[in-house]
């Protein structure tokens, strides 16, 4: 947050969003920017119609749950490449060395940007750039094993071994059987990607909050393991899988994160 409002730099513009009593207002310098907000809304994807994506859901008491704690959350569509690219970055990271990482890779290998701030903004590295680099310049950035991993992917789409673009074709499965073709891009990573760039809502992503949600919320007697758990999740909540996911890894953090602030009150 800054000065009450949210800033970033989305498909190479800087802009700024401001939540107010009637929605919210979004400011950028750029004038082809500011004309057209198409690319925002698709970035916020505000065209989805949430309540028909909330009904879809389970009507089991767990989801019901889960809306009600996180109204109005929805799901970004990301750049492809930098989304591959940032999920490659978070593999065992935490979320603010994540973002510490990526700050870094701005700043020193992406464009500078135009924005209202004195404090200049950086455009996230193009393939181009990143294959160019070498390792070490890539260690820099504090992304340590991962360095490899990047620079290797951002080789093989310009060799155009994968091509980014043509995964919007495809089924579910060989999309991600494509995108794992990366170095250090697993099921979870492969199914993110799916997720947050090109809106396969087949995709549910399993991470260690999900593992535990999923768990504890629809197996509390017994303790499948990660195989069981997507065999379930794959048909259970079909058929927007992907958006019933960010609710329960929401509710689920939230939910941890109320009750160990609770129990340091008491301790």
């Amino acid at each position: 947050m800054i000065d009450g409002g949210w800033e970033s730099v989305i498909h190479q513009r800087w802009v700024r969003l401001v939540e107010g009593r009637g929605g919210i207002t979004a400011s950028t310098v750029t004038r082809d920017a500011a004309a057209d907000w198409t690319w925002l809304i698709d970035y916020l994807q505000l065209n989805v119609d949430l309540r028909s994506v909330q009904q879809s859901f389970p009507a089991d008491e767990h989801m019901k749950t889960a809306v009600a704690e996180c109204r109005g959350l929805r799901l970004l569509k990301q750049e492809p490449w930098e989304c591959l690219a940032s999920f490659i970055l978070s593999s065992t990271k935490q979320i603010v060395q994540i973002q510490q990482i990526v700050a870094l890779l701005c700043e020193r290998f992406g464009e500078p940007v135009r924005s209202q701030r004195a404090a200049p903004w950086f455009s996230f590295p193009i393939v181009e750039r990143i294959a160019a680099l070498s390792e070490a310049e890539l260690r820099c950035c504090k992304m340590g094993f991962r360095a490899p991993y990047l620079k290797c992917t951002a080789e093989m789409i310009l060799r155009d071994e994968v091509n980014l673009e043509s995964i919007r074709t495809m089924d579910v499965s060989t999309a991600r059987a494509e995108l794992m073709r990366f170095p250090g891009v697993g099921r979870k990573i492969a199914d993110c990607v799916l997720l947050f760039a090109y809106g396969f809502q087949q995709a549910f992503p399993v991470d260690v909050w999900v593992l535990k949600a999923i768990k504890q919320l629809y197996f509390p007697r017994r303790c499948p393991n990660a195989k069981k758990v997507l065999k379930f999740t794959e048909s259970y909540f079909r058929p927007n899988a992907g958006y019933a996911q960010q609710y329960l890894f929401h509710y689920m953090r939230t939910r941890i994160g109320r009750s160990d602030r609770k129990r340091d009150d008491k301790d």
